[in-house]
């Protein structure tokens, strides 16, 4: 079984660790459909796309806020997630809107979640512009496409006061059987979740995780996204 040599306290410290221990070591990849690899990001890439997402937000002065992430399938979701908790900002993981029809759990969502920014890309922001004043929830939220930032941002960022017990994102409920409800998942709470999973499934040095959950599933993103990252292995 694998052993977690770091013990970092949070996951900005975890991704941070990884990007200047295997800088080059590749972190994640997406398989466009199941079988053909689309791109690849390495530890230290990734930090980099975090980091200047979160010097985005921080310009913004979103630290404490909260952030709906509305992303397709793709790497760049990942760097969202990590540009929130770089920036000290709760991230919101939720559904993909399709093409012109938006779920109405996001609404809901948007509500109960009192997010103040919306975290995209170009062609969902392009696409949601023509609709978003029938959308009340949506309309007067902070918007920003992610995947066109400038990579040179990373530099501004500033380290932010992160610990343990700091709020990381809130999960919600599928809404399968009503509105869907939120849960306050913490940086310790996400930690000490990763070494359960390590310990009760024996992962090894050696495994390497396919996935193909949604990562605003709470197993995509917990099981297919962190544990990878905890463990240091693709």
């Amino acid at each position: 079984m694998a052993k977690n040599l770091i013990q970092p306290t949070t996951l900005l410290e975890l991704l941070r660790l990884r990007a200047q221990n295997q800088p080059n070591k590749r972190a994640y990849t997406f398989l466009v459909d199941g079988e053909t690899e689309k791109i690849s990001w390495t530890y230290a890439q990734l930090d980099q796309r975090a980091r200047a997402i979160a010097s985005a937000l921080q310009d913004l002065g979103a630290a404490g806020e909260r952030a709906l992430l509305l992303y397709p399938a793709g790497l760049d979701y990942i760097a969202a997630f990590f540009g929130c908790l770089y920036a000290g900002v709760v991230a919101v993981p939720t559904y993909p809107p399709r093409r012109n029809r938006l779920d109405p759990r996001i609404q809901a969502l948007v509500a109960d979640a009192q997010a103040t920014k919306v975290l995209t890309t170009t062609d969902i922001l392009s696409d949601m512009a023509q609709r978003l004043a029938q959308v009340p929830e949506l309309k007067n939220q902070q918007w920003l496409a992610t995947d066109n930032l400038a990579e040179e941002l990373a530099d501004n960022w500033q380290v932010s006061d992160i610990h343990s017990d700091t709020l990381a994102f809130l999960q919600y409920t599928s809404g399968s059987t009503g509105t869907p409800k939120g849960v306050m998942v913490s940086h310790g709470n996400l930690l000490h979740n990763e070494e359960m999973i390590l310990q009760g499934f024996g992962h090894t040095e050696n495994t390497v995780f396919v996935g193909w959950l949604p990562l605003f599933h709470d197993m995509g993103l917990i099981g297919n996204l962190l544990q990878p990252l905890y463990l240091g292995i693709p």
